[in-house]
């Protein structure tokens, strides 16, 4: 064996010494530590462990949300044109204030205009035929009504001197010549007679449909000059709500085309009208309710609280970073002088109400197989025990099940694997 082999197997020697002693000292430390707080728990009273006593506490807690400012419902408009043509006077700008009923925009009206003119006359011509349909009818009716009595009469003359004529045949004081001429008269007569009442039949049957067939004509002219007028009001384009410009879409000179979506020429947006969209996590939907009272903040100004209310809460769910979240509107309580605008993100604390109830710090709950475990002195010892719990409020949180008032927790058990649950 030579010098230099000698000396590299004493050094690996040392080293795996070494290890060995440091591992042996390792597992004493841990051995000691685990019998110190074994020896501990075995002490009467646990006074060497760091306990809370389980009591009631009022709980005034919170709802926290992310959120944003948003327009209300009906609040923000978009202004647009119900008809085609080329935007003559676009009388707004963006930023500029508009009253309800103030003329944003106009369109030119040369095609209208002569439409109007056209169904103007349309109307003239359609009066002036129902006028006549009127005033001809009588006559007409009148002449055929007198051809009827003038051939009744005739008929009744014919009839009287055939019957004579028969009598006189009989009699053999008449020729038969004579009674077929009397009878041949008479036959004339009531085709005559039959003739005048089907003329009269007519003329009743036409002047009525004349006299409809006239009005509607008019009424239908009516209706043209009608849409016309309206047609030429919507060149007008007036704001329906009060408020401040926030967009403009379009420029005088272009020609707008009005297709199945009215196209947009501003969007108007009311500020006094603004409320905020908190976006709640659905592990706190549950506590929310309509009316409750909140406080909100905007980055703009930090420093400035913000008083609110819940308005609604939006039955549709919302998924943000793969977690359900719901919507709730907060109504803006009092004055806010135009400070908040749209889009501003709000930071939403939602009061809810106060109530009393068990609690313990936070710190004193473990989590093992899906469960809250806390561990309870029970003779001096711990022992791990379920509970449900409820409401947060800071460092506390609220004990719905598994615990009894004035029992005594380990304020930092260890792990909750370490102990069976009960």
């Amino acid at each position: 064996m030579t010098a230099e082999l000698q000396s590299r197997m004493e050094w690996n020697g040392w080293i795996g010494g070494h290890r060995v002693l440091a591992a042996v000292l390792a597992t004493g430390v841990v051995v000691l530590a685990l019998g110190a707080w074994l020896a501990a728990g075995d002490r009467a009273g646990g006074a060497d462990f760091e306990t809370v006593v389980v009591e009631r506490r009022g709980f005034a807690t919170t709802v926290a949300a992310i959120g944003a400012v948003k327009p209300q419902i009906g609040a923000e408009v978009r202004v647009g044109s119900r008809i085609s043509g080329r935007v003559q006077q676009l009388r707004s700008n963006i930023g500029d204030p508009v009253a309800k009923g103030q003329v944003i925009a106009e369109l030119e009206t040369a095609e209208l205009d002569a439409l109007i003119a056209q169904r103007r006359a349309e109307l003239k011509l359609a009066q002036s035929r129902q006028a006549e349909a009127q005033t001809l009818s009588p006559e007409a009716l009148g002449r055929a009504e007198a051809e009827v009595a003038r051939f009744e009469a005739t008929a009744k003359l014919a009839a009287e001197e055939w019957e004579r004529q028969q009598l006189l045949l009989a009699r053999n004081v008449a020729t038969r010549v004579e009674a077929d001429a009397a009878r041949e008269r008479h036959l004339v007569a009531q085709a005559q007679l039959e003739s005048a009442r089907r003329s009269l039949e007519l003329v009743r049957t036409g002047s009525t449909e004349q006299r409809v067939q006239s009005e509607a004509e008019h009424e239908r002219a009516q209706a043209a000059l009608q849409s016309a007028l309206v047609d030429r009001s919507f060149t007008v384009i007036t704001a329906p709500i009060a408020g401040i410009i926030a967009s403009v879409s379009t420029r005088e000179g272009e020609t707008v085309a009005a297709g199945l979506s009215a196209p947009t020429f501003v969007t108007i947006v009311d500020l006094d009208r603004l409320q905020v969209e908190a976006y709640v996590d659905e592990v706190d939907i549950g506590k929310v309710q309509v009316g409750q009272n909140a406080v909100f903040t905007v980055d703009a100004f930090p420093a400035r609280d913000f008083e609110g209310r819940v308005s609604a809460i939006y039955p549709s769910a919302t998924i943000q970073d793969n977690v359900v979240k719901y919507v709730v509107a907060l109504a803006i309580d009092g004055e806010y002088g135009g400070l908040l605008r749209p889009e501003m993100t709000a930071s939403v604390r939602i009061r809810l109400d106060a109530r009393n109830a068990l609690a313990i710090p936070t710190r004193a709950v473990r989590r093992a197989d899906g469960q809250s475990v806390v561990y309870v002195l029970v003779d001096g010892r711990p022992r791990a025990r379920t509970v449900r719990l409820g409401w947060r409020d800071g460092p506390w949180v609220e004990v719905v099940e598994g615990l009894a008032r004035a029992e005594r927790v380990l304020l930092d058990p260890p792990a909750a694997e370490q102990e069976p649950l009960r």
